[in-house]
């Protein structure tokens, strides 16, 4: 029993050390997140709602059926069917049975165009959940993205710190040695406080940019981590050279223009509906049953089956409704129908014009990264040789700390500028990649 104890104890421990040990890759947090994202299970939901629709509007092709069983006692007076004389407290027990059949012939198309929308709105529904699964994906690889960043700064920041305390050694050395003033160990203190200052300020930046990513993704944040990847160096190649091909896809392929003529189909089919009222509509029935009723004072009576085939009977029933006049309801439907058709032209125009705008704004955005990247990568260049030169003076006693200071100063801002610009092209050359129908993920 001990033995089976420890075992269970012992594989608890690994189960859960692994748990907290367990990164997710962006391609893990983007499935978890179109999976267990509320919205798309609430649109999944309405898609089968839109099932039942489709399934309600095929059956009003088929007709009604319904039956009927009745039976009824009556106490009071009456007269005699013989000698017409009142009869008081008369007890009369009758029971009856029908059926009924009721088939719509011809409503002007109404349950035809029904059946069409109902077909409709399961479409627009599935685009739907394809934009918003669009969406959430580009959300996801920008708090996936932004984590690195963060990461990445963070390790910055401790290799300055690291350098700092390293500095700071070799400060004492040399006042130990007579050859600087004891001044300086007190200008490294102050460098590798604030030093250690912006490791907290990058740790902090780092566990928000996990916590929004796991909220994003719905899961637990203590133990949440991600894989760390290595972001491809930017380049000119990452860049398209034209924005015309991605407008072109965008226009013909993107979920939001494809649901805005989805919708202009829907108030098209409205109108047709909304016409239908002035048009006539074509019912038939058919019926079937029988009754039986007795009382004491009955002057003929009949066995209890007998009568009730001997009153059986069907009956047939044909109407035609001819609208004249419907106090302008069928008018002014049919207005407002046609107006909301027009209006779904228009979205589909502004759909077309943001989509045009917003992918024009990422297009010259990814430009200016591009660039912004590049002047970040020469900034770094000559910032890492203005430096290694402070440094070098610094060491034979030519510059001061001061100097050397403000020397690193530039060094650290142009390194944390270049972080910033590489995550930013990086980013944006993903929208552009969003908006073009490529994978977020590779």
């Amino acid at each position: 029993m001990k033995q089976y104890f420890f075992a269970s104890v012992f594989l608890l421990i690994g189960l859960t050390l692994s748990a907290q040990e367990k990164k997710w890759t962006l391609q893990e947090c983007v499935s978890h997140a179109l999976e267990n994202n509320i919205t798309v299970q609430q649109t999944e939901n309405s898609i089968l709602i839109n099932e039942q629709d489709i399934l309600a509007a095929k059956g009003n092709f088929l007709p009604s059926v319904s039956g009927g069983l009745g039976q009824r006692m009556s106490i009071g007076s009456g007269f005699d069917p013989v000698s017409n004389e009142r009869i008081n407290n008369q007890t009369t027990h009758s029971f009856n049975y029908n059926l009924s059949v009721n088939q719509t012939v011809f409503n002007g198309f109404r349950t035809l165009n029904l059946y069409k929308q109902s077909r409709l709105n399961q479409e627009i529904t599935n685009l739907e959940l394809a934009r918003i699964k669009d969406d959430i994906s580009l959300n996801v690889v920008n708090a996936y993205l932004n984590v690195l960043f963060n990461k990445e700064n963070l390790e910055t920041a401790q290799a300055q710190n690291d350098f700092s305390e390293k500095q700071l050694q070799q400060v004492k050395d040399l006042v130990d040695a007579g050859v600087q003033p004891r001044a300086n160990i007190f200008d490294a203190e102050a460098t590798l406080s604030r030093d250690s200052q912006q490791v907290t300020i990058a740790e902090n930046n780092f566990n928000l940019s996990l916590l929004t990513l796991s909220q994003l993704l719905q899961v637990p944040f203590n133990g949440f981590n991600v894989e760390i990847i290595d972001v491809t160096t930017p380049s000119e190649a990452l860049l398209y050279n034209d924005v015309s091909p991605i407008l072109n896809y965008a226009i013909e392929n993107r979920n939001e223009i494809k649901i805005a003529k989805k919708n202009i189909e829907n108030a098209e089919l409205n109108t047709e509906i909304s016409k239908s009222g002035y048009l006539p509509s074509v019912n038939f029935s058919y019926g079937f049953g029988s009754v039986w009723s007795e009382s004491k004072n009955d002057f003929i009576k009949q066995a209890y089956f007998r009568e009730l085939d001997l009153n059986k009977g069907h009956n047939f029933n044909l109407n035609i409704n001819i609208p004249i006049f419907s106090r302008f309801q069928n008018k002014t439907a049919v207005s407002k129908s046609k107006i909301r058709e027009a209006n779904s032209k228009l979205s589909l125009n502004q759909a077309k014009l943001d989509l045009e705008s917003n992918i024009q704004r990422a297009y010259t955005d990814a430009q200016a990264a591009l660039k912004a990247y590049l002047a970040a990568k020469t900034s770094l260049e000559s910032q890492e040789l203005a430096f290694g030169n402070s440094k070098e003076r610094y060491d034979i006693g030519s510059m001061t700390a001061f100097d050397l200071e403000q020397a690193r100063v530039q060094l650290i801002n142009a390194q944390s500028s270049l972080i910033n610009a590489k995550y930013d092209f990086v980013f944006k050359t993903k929208v552009l990649d969003f908006y073009m129908g490529k994978s977020l993920t590779n």
